[in-house]
């Protein structure tokens, strides 16, 4: 595969490897950062950590530029393996819960939620109101928390974005509003209400109205881009790190499939002040992420060059209304999915899902299709009553660790361009504009993978058996 061109002040993961595999300790450095543990948040599972390991070890520099490049079966086993957690416990915890709607472990507080949301100041023992007239009192964008060092030139983490940094200070306490707003439906904690203009909203939906009825302009998007797991940056240059996947669509003329990097969704609020009046300027966004948490957060950091980004969809007045309210379901949704199954392996990122299959679901319902690839939830363990509208969308959408194909208008429904000579990362645009061209005209084929290769083998050398033995059958009949 092609390592360039590059896009300026770009270098390939293989690159910055190719310098630091043989600094003492460094591979390991960057393992840990990239690993979590199998109760807590984590990107990769065991096994990818430990492909990850060979390539570097072993210098496959191409491979590591291409890495895993597996189909999304291989690389999602955390579905199986809370498969197996919920058969092994019979997830009785969970199913059931007392008269009063909590899960038997107890009662809704801020300690037990803490670790899946993010509430800012506020707690779910204290009605409260927050008074949205008033600026924020909270600090300004820092990087502190956000940028580590982690040695010989390298950094994790991104610096603030110029537009959107300036306003951390509003997006942080909306974002926290928002979550605690949509917490307002979980049983038997107390209610915070939001004040803006002489109207109160007890949920996301009911203050994005206020919002829009005291003369703030709203507008929602369904934003994609390529998914950037590293942010890593190597003697101020952007590390460009895809995490690639086996569409198992056939490259025209070759004998490969199309890797394609994974996508990261997101819904994003852009809120801007009345002309006539002060008011709240403000970006937030919403997604399940590897931290393990589906909640409102800031969006003010620079995304690196090569992730690019697109709307898919805008929504304005009562659809920007209708987004919120369903991505409100998802937080309480998410929320009681944490306080049943707190020990779900990785965070319960894979099993419940990755950022693309609550935007997925929600594009469904407002537009009738999926266009993101790929999903990953087990929709066995969406089967909470209380949550019967999420659990019906989660089901409507593809599930790919069952081992379908996906079509290409999810491939290509993921990405974040519609103009292919955009993308920057070596070799993908031209290979994305081979299966284009093959998908308009009809002629896409299909790869396969080793096991179903070896299963159609031998299905025909037991149909030529088969078919054999009959004509022999039939010819010493003949004969007697």
């Amino acid at each position: 595969m092609p390592e360039e061109p590059l896009p300026p002040n770009t270098i390939l993961l293989s690159g910055m490897m190719r310098e630091l595999s043989a600094t003492p300790g460094f591979t390991e450095t960057l393992l840990s950062q990239l690993n979590g543990n199998k109760q807590g948040p984590a990107l990769m599972s065991p096994d990818l950590i430990h492909r990850l390991r060979e390539l570097i070890l072993g210098k496959d520099w191409q491979g590591l530029d291409r890495f895993p490049g597996w189909t999304i079966q291989g690389i999602n086993p955390t579905v199986k393996l809370a498969g197996h957690y919920v058969a092994k416990r019979g997830d009785k915890e969970g199913t059931a819960s007392s008269t009063d709607g909590l899960p038997k472990s107890g009662a809704v507080t801020t300690e037990r939620i803490q670790p899946y949301i993010d509430l800012g100041p506020y707690t779910l023992e204290k009605a409260e109101t927050v008074d949205l007239d008033k600026p924020s009192t909270l600090p300004g964008f820092t990087t502190e928390g956000i940028v580590t060092a982690l040695g010989a030139g390298v950094e994790r983490g991104d610096g603030p974005n110029p537009q959107l940094a300036p306003m951390h200070a509003e997006s942080q306490r909306l974002a926290d509003v928002l979550n605690r707003l949509s917490l307002n439906e979980l049983n038997g904690i107390a209610r915070a209400t939001a004040v803006i203009d002489g109207q109160t909203a007890l949920t996301p939906e009911g203050l994005i109205a206020a919002l829009m009825a005291s003369g703030h302009t709203v507008a929602v998007f369904d934003a994609r881009y390529f998914a950037n797991f590293g942010h890593f940056h190597f003697r101020g240059q952007e590390v460009m790190m895809p995490f690639w996947i086996d569409s198992q669509i056939a490259i025209p003329g070759e004998k490969r499939s199309l890797l394609v990097p994974v996508s990261h969704a997101e819904y994003e609020w852009e809120i801007r002040a009345p002309k006539d009046k002060p008011g709240i300027n403000a970006n937030v966004s919403w997604y399940f992420g590897i931290d393990g948490k589906s909640e409102f957060r800031t969006m003010d950091t620079q995304d690196q060059a090569w992730v690019l980004g697109r709307h898919a969809h805008e929504y304005r007045d009562k659809d920007a209304i209708e987004v919120t309210r369903l991505v409100g379901r998802m937080v309480v949704a998410y929320a009681h999915q944490h306080l049943r199954r707190p020990d779900l392996p990785f965070g319960g990122y894979y099993p419940l899902g990755v950022c693309q299959d609550g935007v997925a679901a929600i594009e469904k319902k407002m537009t009738g299709k999926d266009t993101l690839f790929p999903n990953t939830a087990e929709i066995s363990l969406f089967d909470d009553p209380r949550d019967a509208e999420v659990n019906a969308m989660m089901a409507e959408i593809p599930k790919d660790h069952e081992g379908g194909l996906p079509g290409p208008e999810r491939i290509f429904g993921s990405l974040p361009t519609d103009d292919l000579s955009a993308i920057t990362i070596p070799g993908l645009a031209q290979d994305l504009t081979r299966v284009k061209t093959a998908w308009q005209e009809g002629s896409l084929e299909r790869t396969t993978t080793w096991m179903h290769r070896m299963l159609l083998r031998v299905i025909g050398a037991t149909a030529w058996l088969l078919l054999a033995g009959v004509a022999l059958w039939r010819r010493r009949r003949k004969t007697h």
